[in-house]
């Protein structure tokens, strides 16, 4: 699944002001419910379910909340570039500052554990991440997010 089915430059919020994790993933909630005509608050309690089981963020202040949703027909991404960097409870002690959002139906298959493992390895690429952060406005983010999977079929 190619990422620009899934992501799109108005699901990037380019500069969102939040100081703790849990204002972050509510958000990014309230865009998606917003987006999806979803109850807001049912997308952030997954979202903190999800969490609860083990942070999302893999480290190089990259993280990648993800939650299965009733009522979605198929996967949908936002990305959250954040002000400042805050605490996520990293593997690398790290904070975040990008979150990379996956909603999947709830009867998704193993495609969003697929789009997932692509996104971890976009975010494990320092330089990719380096070119994302010093994006200005959405469309440049979207276009730069989206440009790291050629490149990555390139390689």
């Amino acid at each position: 699944m190619q990422l620009t089915e899934i992501f799109a430059p108005n699901t990037v919020l380019p500069a969102v002001d939040a100081s703790t994790k849990t204002q972050a993933l509510r958000a990014l909630a309230e865009a998606a419910g917003e987006a999806l005509s979803l109850d807001p608050k049912m997308i952030f309690n997954a979202l903190h379910e999800r969490e609860r089981l083990g942070s999302t963020a893999i480290g190089n202040g990259v993280a990648l909340p993800h939650a299965k949703i009733s009522g979605l027909d198929r996967l949908v991404g936002w990305v959250a570039c954040l002000e400042n960097p805050v605490e996520f409870d990293a593997v690398d002690d790290q904070p975040v500052d990008l979150v990379i959002l996956l909603l999947a139906p709830d009867n998704a298959g193993s495609e969003h554990l697929r789009v997932l493992a692509q996104l971890s390895r976009l975010a494990r690429d320092h330089k990719h991440c380096a070119a994302v952060r010093d994006c200005s406005g959405a469309h440049a983010v979207w276009q730069m997010l989206t440009a790291g999977q050629d490149r990555q079929k390139a390689a």
